[in-house]
């Protein structure tokens, strides 16, 4: 994952604002009790920061990759 989609990610799932407010301020005791961006910073990948955040915040599986990106109607069975 790259940083810019896990950006996607955290605004798809929080909005604009808070988005950018967890991330300077929930802390991730998994990643050594840093804030989402002080771990992004010192390095951590995108995706285990994502995932961890999404484990805190108890993001249902189903929306941890994202919204679902379905074929526009007619085209659904084709192939």
């Amino acid at each position: 994952m790259r940083l810019t989609q896990f950006w996607e990610l955290m605004r798809g799932e929080f909005g604009d604002a808070y988005a950018a407010h967890l991330a300077g301020s929930h802390v991730l005791s998994v990643l050594g009790g840093r804030t989402v961006q002080a771990a992004l910073d010192a390095g951590e990948h995108p995706r285990l920061v994502w995932l961890a955040l999404c484990d805190d915040m108890e993001v249902p599986a189903e929306r941890r990759l994202g919204p679902v990106h379905r074929a526009p109607a007619g085209e659904q069975g084709r192939g």
